[in-house]
């Protein structure tokens, strides 16, 4: 098969984050940080991406506002010649700073959010203060001029914010915001009974998601990732495994996806020992699940399979423990009544808000906490 170039990069610089967001969905073992790839090391990836074909680089975390070196960073993605997307909680970023990323040549920035009051955003991120001081970023992020796009990771607890959080990113002057349900990988699979959103909600934002897209039509653009354990067909995850786009993790392991590191039968090469260019087009990683070849029934004569490519690698193992099985999330999957069934015993008694209820700032808006497993940093 033609193996096109991937258009985005994602360059996960660091685990350390100041969060300990409880849906993170970076790997339970986190990268510590004397195993982090140097400055000079990621401005020759950079340039290798480029050469590639790359032309989007998103630099994620963990948070890295905790690079020292982040603007020399971007300076090397701008010499580079990528488009550079900040992706970040906000905390550690000043103004000072953020006014150094505009004249390094930052390009965009991504702001996420864990609830639309000081109440919730707090509990959900384990950090006390932090939307204030969000909020504060959000002003300079503004007054500078960046393109913003404003991420909502929703879920039971604070799904029925999603009409202010549309609203916040009107208010924010954002261009898009990402609508996201919480996805089961890392943190956030090892947290799903705590976690998940039941039908009722996961139905309702579906309805309120396409009653604002027509609602602000020309002022925000809002994609929209649904609670795929409750729909009929999987995500299209990753446009099609090793197809569109690649991830550097803070080691230098180079993954077709953010989740590929849960599948143990996958051995994924380094930056520090073979180039972006063999690892994307001969890596054993990124050959192992590409185009349709190693699909079984009934993905290998669905109608569908180019469509949503048999759905998440990750998710038919973490669920099934077989990487090369249909995604249980679809009505086609031999597993799929087995999902259902585990996800309503899941949802047996949960207490879910309704959506758009309470207000901002009124009882309700805090969560038990005892229930989650909060992500804990290595220490160096």
């Amino acid at each position: 098969m033609k193996i096109p170039p991937p258009i985005a990069m994602l360059a996960e610089l660091t685990h350390r984050c100041p969060l300990s967001c409880p849906y993170c969905s970076n790997p339970l073992e986190l990268a510590r940080q004397e195993t982090e790839l140097d400055t000079e090391t990621w401005a020759r990836v950079f340039r290798e991406a480029a050469d590639l074909g790359v032309l989007q680089l998103h630099l994620s975390g963990g948070e890295p506002a905790s690079r020292r070196d982040l603007t020399q960073l971007v300076l090397a993605a701008r010499d580079a010649g990528l488009y550079t997307n900040l992706i970040t909680s906000g905390i550690g970023l000043t103004e000072r700073r953020l006014q150094e990323l505009d004249k390094a040549g930052l390009d965009h920035i991504q702001l996420s959010l864990q609830g639309t009051t000081a109440e919730m955003a707090d509990a959900v991120g384990g950090y006390k203060g932090g939307f204030a001081r969000k909020m504060q970023v959000a002003e300079w992020i503004g007054a500078i001029g960046f393109p913003l796009t404003l991420n909502a990771v929703l879920h039971r607890h604070n799904l029925h914010q999603l009409p202010r959080a549309l609203e916040m990113a009107v208010e924010m002057g954002a261009r898009r915001i990402e609508v996201a349900t919480v996805q089961f990988h890392g943190w956030a699979l090892k947290n799903r009974g705590a976690l998940m959103p039941t039908h009722a909600q996961a139905k309702e934002a579906t309805r309120i998601v396409a009653e604002a897209r027509a609602a602000l039509k020309g002022t925000l653009v809002i994609d929209y990732v649904p609670a795929d354990y409750h729909e009929d067909y999987p995500k299209r995850c990753m446009g099609g495994w090793g197809s569109s786009g690649l991830n550097v993790a803070p080691d230098g392991q180079v993954l077709p996806c953010h989740a590929a590191q849960s599948i143990p039968h996958l051995k994924f090469d380094r930056v520090t020992d073979k180039s972006l260019t063999e690892i994307w087009y001969r890596g054993a990683a990124f050959n192992a699940y590409r185009g349709t070849d190693w699909m079984a029934e009934p993905c290998k004569s669905c109608d569908r399979k180019l469509k949503d490519f048999g759905g998440c690698r990750c998710q038919a193992f973490a669920l099934l423990g077989d990487a090369t099985a249909t995604d249980p999330v679809c009505v086609k999957s031999p597993q799929h009544g087995w999902l259902t069934s585990q996800t309503q015993a899941e949802l047996q008694g949960a207490d879910a808000p309704a959506l758009g209820d309470p207000v901002a700032g009124e009882a309700g808006d805090v969560f038990d906490t005892s229930e989650l497993t909060y992500r804990v940093l290595p220490r160096p």
